[in-house]
This record gives C-alpha cells, structure tokens and sequence, in this order.
C-alpha cells in the first residue's frame, strides 16, 4: 500500500485505547473518536468536596497487560504509571461478625483461613494450584487466541487444555466445585464470589471460573499510585505519544459499508473513510445503532445478560482503622441473593456489599486528612425497566442496616456527600447494554464460546473489542482483546498484501 493503513476506533474504553496503541505499533494511521469527554470508557474519576472517587472499576490484578503495551511501543512505564502490591487482597467480613484478611503471603493466608474456618492449609493449596493449572493451561486458550479463527486456534496450546479439563470444570456449577474442595461455608461462600468478577451466578456459571481466583491468591492485587483513573491516564498518554488522534465528546453515528466491506464510518454527518474499523461498544449497540442490524442485535439478546451494579460514592467524615483497601461484608444467604438478581431481577434485602477506599493507599490525598472516600458497591440486577429510584432507595437502606450491625456504627451520620449510580445510568454513560458490566454472563457451560468473536464473520475490515466480546468483561480480558483483535488484523493484512 502506498500509505499507511487507516484504523478508525470507536470508543476510548481501555480496550480502545490499547487497540490503538496497538495498531500504532502496525504502522497504522489510527483515529478514536469517544462520545464521551474522558478517555477510559468505565475508568474515569470525579471529585465532590475533597474527596476523590474512582467511578467504575476498583480491582486492579495482571499489571503485566499494562508492562507489555509500555514494552511494544518502546516506552519506560516508570515515567507514566506506577503500582504497588497489596499486603491483605481483601478483608471479608460474614454476618455472624467473623473476618477472614485475604493476605496476600500464602502461609499467613492459610493460618488465617485454618484458624477462622478450621480448613487445613493442604485444601487451600490444592484448590490454588487447581486454580493456576486451569488459568495456565485451559484459560490461556479463551484468554490468549480467538476461538474463532482456525489460524490463531492453531497457535493456541489446545492438546495440553483438554488433557487438563477435569469433568468439574464443565459440568459442575462453581458452587458444586467449591463445595467438594472445602468444608466450611465461609470458604465455600468466599470462593464463590468470584463468578462475581464477570457478572455471573456460582450457581449456575461452570466450576471452570475457579480459574479467577488464581489472579487474586497467586499473582497478587495491585494498586495503581492516582487510583484507577491513572491506568487510563497512562495509556492514553501513551497512545498519544505514539501518534493516535483522539476525538472526545464526538459520537460515531454510523458505520459505512459497502460491498460487505467497512468502508469508514459517519461523525458529525461526515463520512471519515478507512481501511478499517475497530468497535469498542457494545457489541449490541454496534449492531443496533452503528450498523442498523437488528436482526443481529436481536440474536445477540439471547444470551443472558450479565449482572450490573449500584454503587454509592460516600465521602466519610471520620476514618475506620480495621477496614481494608477492599472489604466485602457477605449475604447471610448468598443462594436467595442470586436467585433475586438474575431470577427475580430484584433487590435482595441482605445484599452482598464491597467497600474500596482508596485513602487507605494514599491519605490526605485521595481524601481530606482524617476522612475517607468509600466507592459502595452491590451486585444489582441488569435493567429491564424495573423501578430504578425505588430500588435505589431499598439498596440503599439495606446497605446501611447492614454496614451499621457490622461495623457497630450509625454510618449515616458520617456521610458527607453522597453521588449515586445505577444501571439505568451505566447504560447511558459507559454504552453498556442495560447496564450490564460484563455484556453477557458466564451461566451456562458454552457461555466461553459463544461470546461475539473479535470480527466481523459478514463485513470485511471490521473487528470487535471490549468487554462484551471475547474474551470477557474486566480490565484484564479487555486488554486481551485488543490483542487478540490487533493479531487478527495482522494476519487479515499480511494476507490482503499476498493478493
């Protein structure tokens, strides 16, 4: 070709972002054009009254996804981003007033478990080394390759997975899973969160998601120096270091094909033509709005869709020493809590509640001296229309009953500012499809498969990122797919110039 190939990405989540970055390092021209006025998609912050907050996600594992777009554009991380290591993951905290600290050495995390739960050291070693040998072996197929693409599959170790898939990891819930390896229901209910960490149910999602506590117990949780925002900060700069064009508060209204090829797409009723087109929205709304594919955005609905969140953002005018980074105080009955956000799609009235205060990591900083920035999260069923403000004001009160009988307190009093947000709102901020935070869930054994692939299957030149394709929702698999989509669009590229 004689001039570089022109990308257009849609959207400036973190997986658009590190598609543009990587699509840079190709020798591409590349455009991003964001509806919104920030990079980072579901990263972003805000600030009321001294207290910073971290907007959406709060969990930072795998930095080594960020290490690797440093090293491919050839860049010292050091000068953009810096992280540091967790001592406790998490502090868990049950309804009969029991705490479990997640520590992150793994002799005191099995003191701490043998001595609160009674479970032996062995159980816990066993389950993590599962958890590990399901990442490394299965994960790496769903994570690292299109399932999708007969070329990259065929890069992709899958001999190896199948001879490590166990029966349970297909054909047992998560809960089932954890039940046979541990005894005490503290452990069990611990472990079974983390179907959880892709909107899904561990009663139904397969035993396979004992895969994600392998990132949490093996490899470690970090905290990001700025908070979350400095991940989206740091790649953002990058990109632009690295020459990508970004465009804020401009909306992609179309995207242009012909002969079954992308051809551009249409911003401020002008036609911006390219050689191809990334999507970074839902996948859904891709369909729906970009594309006028109905049809196809119909289809996509029937898979079930993934949990969403309410979240408080509270500004706290005392500090509570025995909290954590992170802290979650549990369900008294986890199994009704999810039969009511994906059965009933209701509020449960004993909602498992997260805490994140990041002036844990840096007082006076993230909020005033003394003070404490709480990001207040419960599981909440995707919207399908229900009664958000009344369910607003039902979490709400639940989630104070609640944090006042275990915390010994009357934490309303203590609120210094409080800003709300809900699925109704997710949707319209972030584009994700009724507020779902993971686009689908993982309920069902072949829910991995048929996640929408990183391409178009009908449309030339026109690939998929982000959390509502493959390989999944969160900061981690969103990075994937910007990888597995920019190795896709390699080879598409070398075979276009072969012909």
């Amino acid at each position: 070709m004689s001039h570089s190939p022109r990308a257009v990405i849609i959207g400036a989540g973190i997986a658009g972002i590190a598609s543009a970055i990587r699509l840079v390092m190709q020798g591409m021209a590349v455009t991003v054009f964001e509806k919104n006025d920030h990079p980072g998609g579901k990263i972003h912050a805000f600030e009321r009254n001294g207290y910073h907050f971290d907007a959406g996600p709060s969990l930072f594992t795998m930095p080594e996804n960020i290490e690797e777009l440093f090293a491919l554009a050839g860049e010292p991380i050091q000068d953009y981003f810096r992280y540091e290591k967790l001592p406790v993951t998490c502090r868990y905290v049950y309804e009969d007033g029991s705490v479990i600290n997640a520590y992150a050495d793994k002799e005191r995390l099995a003191a701490e478990i043998a001595e609160k739960t009674g479970e032996s050291p062995q159980a816990l070693a066993s389950y993590l080394e599962a958890s590990a040998s399901i990442f490394q072996h299965i994960g790496d197929i769903f994570i690292n390759h299109s399932l999708h693409k007969r070329s990259t599959l065929l890069k992709a170790p899958v001999a190896k997975a199948l001879l490590k898939t166990k029966w349970s990891y297909l054909f047992h819930s998560l809960d089932r899973y954890n039940r046979h390896a541990f005894r005490h229901p503290a452990l069990v209910q611990l472990f079974n969160r983390f179907a959880t960490y892709n909107g899904s149910d561990p009663y139904r999602a397969p035993g396979m998601l004992g895969l994600i506590p392998h990132l949490e117990f093996n490899s470690g949780v970090y905290y990001p120096r700025g908070g979350m925002v400095s991940i989206a900060t740091a790649l953002h700069q990058l990109a632009l270091r690295k020459g990508v064009q970004f465009h804020f508060g401009t909306p992609v209204q179309r995207i242009i094909c012909h002969e079954r090829k992308a051809r551009g797409v249409v911003v401020n009723n002008e036609n911006i033509m390219c050689d191809l087109v990334v999507s970074n929205l839902d996948v859904y709304f891709t369909y729906g709005r970009l594309l006028n594919d109905g049809l196809m955005a119909q289809k996509l609905l029937r898979q079930e869709r993934s949990s969403s969140a309410l979240i408080f953002y509270w500004g706290i005018n005392r500090s509570f020493p025995e909290l954590q980074l992170h802290n979650i105080f549990f369900s008294g009955d986890y199994a009704k809590e999810f039969r009511h956000i994906f059965g009933l799609q209701q509020p449960y009235a004993d909602p498992t509640v997260y805490v994140n205060i990041t002036a844990k990591q840096e007082p006076g900083v993230q909020a005033p001296g003394g003070r404490e920035n709480w990001f207040v999260m419960v599981n909440a069923p995707a919207n399908r229309g229900q009664n958000w403000p009344v369910f607003r004001q039902q979490y709400r009160a639940s989630v104070i009953g609640k944090l006042n009988r275990l915390l010994g307190v009357s934490l309303e009093q203590y609120i210094e500012t409080e800003e709300i947000l809900d699925p109704v709102q997710i949707e319209e901020q972030t584009g994700s499809f009724m507020g779902s935070l993971y686009g689908t869930s993982s309920n069902s054994r072949l829910s991995a498969f048929l996640r929408h692939p990183n391409f178009s299957e009908r449309i030339r030149g026109l690939y998929f990122v982000g959390g509502s394709v493959h390989p999944g929702g969160g900061i981690p698999l969103c990075l994937k797919s910007a990888k597995i989509m920019s190795d896709i669009v390699h080879h598409d590229m070398r075979k276009a110039d072969r012909h």
